[in-house]
């Protein structure tokens, strides 16, 4: 196809405390609130009480917005210090200043393990989407709320900095005492959220905006300014200028979703609870290590807000996922796009002009520059011309390899909803804050900051509701029909796997996101639910249709995961069809596989039927699956630590075809059970020979429980492993899982070194096994992450969670890996403690933060 003819007519004194559990706890006392939600704390004195009980959970509680910030900032770099430091060097560019130009980095040795030019890339790229610039520009614009939170996280952040520094607390040991590790303005926790605002967006196209320019040549190459270069910075060029052309030969379309996020969410109304009072189930997969890490609290401002849950680290002060006395949600990865790429018609014989209505528009050339740690060359200046338009950066790739060219006749640039978003931290605090249905929407009509998530909720009056109100471009209604209809831009999507459009008109500009209006949303009485299909299948009783594309398909095919948990919403729930707390948390922890149910009992069946008779899997390998097929009667339908047979599932699903190996298509009238029935013609035979070798050439037994397999070991500081691996139960996305794991560290854009095992190849195609077996067995890095469960009472909310991998990555605290010891053992949640009764036995330190402003 053809894109390029896409046409369509900080402080000045401190007291900080430490106290046992024991001590006494009056200054926790509540205070008389104030009529009125106070943002910035009364002449200048920050205070904030952080209460920590079992497995480190902080309960911060301050009288105004300000403190709360300045109490979340110090908590959470206590836990995540190093996950923090990087994300604002990331994001304000300096990666290439302390660690170098290569993102690959052995930090034993302190020599990169692959010559990348990712951290070189990586800077100047952010440079290009300008989200520093916008931090700045935009921060004076901030809602008094925000820059109440913003400034006090900023303070907080700063606050453990300086009691690291006077030898009043630990910094973990990877990035304490580094330069890197330096205190904040507000500007930089600004910036750090809109680069997490980019990630589904424009964040997947560095390499892309970093390539992009109007020559024919190397022109997009950085060059070093100053002084005449010595041998070694000119020996430093050489290598960076040829490693940055073989990368510009691999460059390939990005991805919308590189990182898998995923989820289960489900909001459970009055007809599907025991009780009749709402119920709210949270399963976010996200990575176990780096910047996307949940970390959980409890904060209060007595009189105004009481909210436990979990959020992204770097989030000053609200809660992402979780629950007040009167309501709670979840969230999950949504379907939607929130960027667009335009193809641009440039003017004639001019590649820095583009049309627009009829009229020419500039593209701008900028020169940007970074500093580069080159080793033994020194410190370096280099500087490179970005180039924009007034809506976002251009992008460029080889049109062999990426189809985004720029030539004599058009060029890409990319328009992100999410650049420069202003919302999130309001949107969250009035989601917190909220104490209804109503006002819970309010928040969404007010705000467009939830990013890239469906949001599923319930409350103590039984009412479930879902809306997919994700950071969407705000195209028109014309333009919404043409993207349904236009077989151009459906097929440029199809090849692109993203939106593409004309550049050269306002019949498909954008100026804001989606409003509430024309979001797709969900009110029901018995369930709301997603597992990352589409809004089409939030309750398969009442479909929703008639949304832009941009949101996703209607009447697609679901995942696997997705018919999992529609099957568990229909018979988990006990006798009665009516879930119970004990049965919620049962439910995501049944680590059942669709895929068995839906094709073990046919796959033994034709494995009996073969007997010994050796299944041929390629020219010179077969296989006599006697062994495979007892390894399979022996599991026990889920994937626990004692599941034998297990680890064969799961190869066997990365070798099954859905397209190829059921022979009963999608039905969307009967999308929860289709497609189905295996396929007879030997194929799956295959494909469990296949997986047998597999794993009997790595060493394993085809019988082996899945515990003796699927592990977490964390890693040292320095990156090694720590030789601790834990038990790990749990099912996979390939499998139909729903309590999802996965090996891949895909999500982890910190340079935070984690160990990594050598995968094992596989003995057909000799390429890294799908599946992700190491020669160590299943070394999980992602998945399940901040659980919940939340049931609402007469009594107010009980809840029960566990946050896998645990409150801190500071390996010298217990909290670094008390949870996911807890969960490795016993595969359950744990009580969270909400309530003053359950919170005050429970306390094991006490910190009182005192600071006064300037």
């Amino acid at each position: 196809m053809k894109f390029n003819k896409l046409v369509i007519a900080m402080g000045m004194a401190c007291g900080v405390i430490l106290a046992g559990c024991n001590d006494s706890e009056d200054s926790t006392t509540p205070t008389e609130p104030e009529t009125q939600l106070q943002a910035f704390a009364p002449n200048g004195l920050l205070k904030a009480n952080i209460r920590r009980t079992t497995y480190g959970v902080p309960h911060i509680q301050a009288d105004n917005l300000e403190s709360l910030g300045f109490g979340s900032g110090y908590a959470q770099a206590q836990d995540n210090l190093c996950v923090l430091a990087d994300g604002f060097i990331k994001a304000n560019s300096q990666r290439s200043m302390y660690f170098g130009p290569h993102a690959s980095i052995d930090f034993t040795t302190g020599q990169p393990t692959a010559e990348d030019n990712g951290n070189l890339i990586s800077d100047f790229a952010y440079k290009a989407l300008k989200i520093r610039a916008q931090a700045e520009e935009k921060w004076p614009q901030f809602s008094e709320n925000s820059r109440a939170l913003i400034q006090g996280f900023t303070s907080g952040y700063n606050q453990y900095l300086a009691d690291v520094e006077a030898g009043k607390q630990t910094a973990e040991p990877f990035c304490g005492g580094q330069p890197w590790v330096k205190p904040i303005a507000p500007e930089d926790v600004v910036t750090y959220l809109f680069s997490i605002a980019l990630l589904p967006g424009a964040a997947n196209f560095l390499d892309l905006i970093f390539y992009a320019n109007p020559g024919d040549a190397q022109e997009y190459m950085p060059r070093i300014v100053g002084p005449a270069p010595s041998q070694d910075q000119t020996a430093f060029v050489a290598d960076m200028q040829s490693k940055l052309i073989a990368r510009a030969a691999r460059i390939t379309t990005p991805e919308t979703n590189p990182r898998g996020l995923g989820s289960n969410g489900w909001g459970l109304g009055k007809d599907k609870t025991e009780n009749g009072k709402g119920m709210v189930l949270g399963n976010p997969h996200f990575p176990h290590t780096g910047n996307l890490r949940f970390w959980q609290s409890h904060i209060t401002i007595p009189g105004h807000l009481d909210m436990m849950g979990g959020s992204l680290v770097g989030m000053p002060g609200p809660i992402n996922i979780g629950f007040n006395k009167d309501l709670a949600w979840t969230h999950t990865f949504s379907t939607a796009e929130h960027f667009v790429m335009y193809n641009l018609e440039l003017v004639s014989g001019d590649r820095m002009q583009y049309l627009f209505d009829g009229k020419p528009m500039p593209i701008t050339k900028e020169t940007v520059s970074i500093l580069v740690n080159a080793g033994p060359a020194g410190m370096l200046v280099a500087e490179k011309d970005i180039y924009t338009t007034a809506k976002g950066p251009m992008v460029e790739a080889p049109p062999a390899l990426a189809p985004f060219g720029w030539d004599d006749g058009s060029a890409f640039m990319i328009q992100d909803a999410n650049m420069g978003n202003m919302d999130p931290v309001d949107h969250w605090l009035a989601m917190d804050m909220a104490t209804n249905k109503e006002e819970f929407q309010q928040a969404f009509k007010d705000y467009d900051g939830v990013i890239f998530n469906n949001t599923m909720y319930a409350d103590k009056e039984g009412n479930a509701f879902y809306i997919d109100d994700s950071t969407v471009p705000g195209l028109s209604e014309s333009a919404v029909v043409l993207l349904k209809t236009s077989p151009d831009i459906k097929a440029a999507k199809a090849q692109a796997g993203f939106t593409i459009l004309p550049g050269n008109t306002s019949l498909f500009s954008f100026d804001g996101p989606t409003p509430y209006a024309r979001a797709p949303k969900l009110e029901r009485t018995d369930f709301v639910q997603n597992s990352n299909d589409s809004f089409w299948s939030t309750n398969l009783n009442e479909p929703l249709t008639y949304f832009s594309p941009m949101y996703g398909p209607e009447a697609g095919q679901l995942s696997l995961r997705t018919r999992m948990g529609l099957s568990l919403m229909q018979d988990a729930a006990g006798a009665d069809g009516k879930f119970s707390l004990e049965e919620l948390e049962a439910a995501v922890l049944s680590n059942r596989s669709y895929l068995a149910e839906l094709v073990l009992p046919d796959l033994i069946a034709q494995c009996d039927a073969q007997g010994s008779t050796p299944v041929v899997v390629s020219a010179s390998l077969s296989k006599d699956v006697t062994s495979a097929c007892t390894a399979l009667k022996a599991w026990n339908g889920k994937q626990d630590n004692d599941s034998k047979g297990g680890a064969l599932l799961r190869e066997f699903a990365h070798q099954f075809s859905q397209t190829t190996m059921l022979t009963q298509g999608f039905d969307p009238a009967n999308a929860a059970t289709t497609p189905k029935t295996l396929t007879t013609d030997g194929s799956a035979l295959v494909a469990l020979a296949h997986s047998a070798l597999n794993l009997e050439a790595a060493g394993f037994a085809l019988d082996a429980p899945l515990g003796e397999m699927q592990f977490v070991e964390k890693s040292l500081p320095d990156g090694t492993p720590s030789g601790s691996r834990l038990p790990w139960p749990g099912s996979h996305n390939a499998e139909g899982g729903f309590n999802v794991f996965s090996t891949s560290l895909s999500g982890d854009d910190t340079l935070i070194p984690q160990y990594k095992y050598a995968p094992v190849m596989d003995v057909v195609t000799g390429k890294a096994m799908s599946s992700g077996l190491t020669a160590k067995g299943y070394q999980v890095r992602y998945g399940s992450s901040w659980m919940m469960a939340v049931n609402f009472t007469d009594e107010g909310p009980v809840a029960r969670g566990i946050l896998t991998y645990s409150e801190s990555s500071n390996i010298l605290t217990p909290a670094f890996a008390d949870q996911s010891i807890l969960y490795s053992s016993e595969k359950s949640f744990r009580p969270l403690l909400f309530k003053e009764a359950d919170i005050a036995p429970a306390v094991v330190s006490t910190t009182e933060l005192m600071l006064q402003k300037p």
